[in-house]
């Protein structure tokens, strides 16, 4: 799988670099007796000038904007690449032979929308879920009756009595058993009989499996609410040239006092975040002090509490209220979101929509535009593998595990 940002090839991630990269004046799908000369001679000459162990291929793209490539093996053989993604205002996927299969027939309804190519598309996409409670269970859901080709989910949470409100398919049986939040979703979508592959893994983000796992997804959908965990999944997909579907959801009640309960706000936001331009922190939704003080808590909660109680650190609030129709809102906005990158369907650009916040207060959706690029993460725009892992020094290879 290759995965482009506009203008930039994911090479450091895959081992991958392409020497001829060209466009066909007319629809022809595929390589002429021409290019497999050339690529013969030139392919190999390239090979010998690179000491480095990498692959080496050609690209042409069509007049309608599509690409198909292939690599050089170490054997001499080329081999087709089998996906070709595009992370833009737009989501564009490509695979060899593309429109050939046949569809499920549960996906009938939605086909008639969204129209078959997109369908098929689905089915051959894996898609990241990070966090599998109030957003991310619902997400879930979604994708699955969608037509998703893989799912995983991560998790590394048990169930509670009181997040089973906002679990589908969660119940108090789980929550007692303290079963993991991920094998109760991978049960329910078992029991669907549908075809999408369903991976659950309980562990967390921070985990260098889980990165490399995540890594290999066509798309992400972050569900989780600690500044670190966000922070570190708009790295990687910075990193990985992934499209990030990022969805936050906060219900503010009085706490305290007569008017205990009275809802003030309930709102949400998702943000799409796509490789080389404006992302978390330049959207003003934390800063980097934030995700220091969050990674504190993580990694030593004593030092943490100490220095809130010092004044080093706002103080954190505790759990928020949740309701189960608010956060299905927000994460079927994120799903939507998707569907309309990857089969346009809105009146205005893609581009008019960098992130959608909705208001139950007060009754509106107010969209952003994308403007700009983000600084903090630009600079690893597709670096793919690195030591240490996404330039964390928390993933070097001599820090304490």
């Amino acid at each position: 799988t290759v995965a482009l940002a506009p203008f930039l090839v994911r090479q450091t991630a895959l081992g991958l670099s392409f020497e001829n990269v060209h466009r066909h004046p007319t629809v022809f799908p595929g390589f002429s007796d021409f290019h497999f000369k050339r690529d013969r001679l030139l392919l190999p000459m390239v090979r010998g000038w690179i000491e480095a162990e990498v692959f080496h291929g050609s690209a042409v793209m069509l007049p309608d904007g599509e690409l198909f490539g292939r690599i050089l093996d170490p054997d001499g053989l080329f081999r087709d690449i089998s996906t070709i993604s595009v992370a833009g205002d737009d989501i564009d996927f490509w695979y060899p032979n593309s429109g050939t299969d046949t569809l499920p027939s549960f996906t009938a309804s939605h086909a008639q929308a969204f129209d078959e190519g997109t369908i098929q598309r689905m089915q051959k996409m894996t898609f990241g879920v990070i966090g599998a409670s109030g957003t991310g269970s619902p997400t879930i859901e979604q994708l699955l009756r969608l037509g998703a080709g893989e799912i995983i989910a991560i998790d590394d949470d048990v169930a509670e009595d009181r997040n089973i409100n906002r679990i589908l398919n969660s119940s108090l049986q789980d929550a007692e058993a303290q079963r993991a939040k991920v094998d109760i979703l991978a049960d329910a979508a078992a029991r669907t009989g549908l075809p999408t592959k369903f991976t659950a893994v309980a562990k967390s983000l921070w985990d260098p499996e889980v990165i490399h796992l995540i890594a290999q997804c066509d798309v992400v959908f972050g569900c989780m609410d600690t500044v670190d965990g966000r922070y570190l999944l708009n790295m990687l997909a910075t990193h990985y040239l992934i499209p990030y579907f990022d969805v936050g959801v906060r219900l503010d009640a009085v706490r305290n006092g007569p008017d205990k309960g009275q809802i003030t706000e309930a709102c949400g936001t998702v943000n799409y975040v796509q490789p080389g331009r404006s992302s978390l922190i330049s959207r003003g939704l934390f800063s980097m002090s934030d995700v220091s003080a969050a990674s504190l808590r993580r990694l030593d909660p004593g030092a943490h509490d100490r220095q809130v109680q010092d004044g080093y650190i706002r103080g954190i609030a505790g759990h928020r209220p949740a309701v189960i129709s608010v956060n299905l809102l927000g994460s079927s906005l994120a799903v939507n979101e998707f569907l309309a990158r990857l089969h346009p369907y809105r009146e205005e650009p893609n581009s008019a929509y960098a992130a959608l916040t909705f208001s139950l207060a007060s009754a509106e959706m107010f969209p952003e535009p994308e403007t700009g690029v983000c600084e903090v993460f630009l600079p690893f725009v597709g670096h793919g593998d690195t030591e240490p892992l996404l330039g964390q020094l928390e993933f070097s290879k001599t820090a304490k595990r």
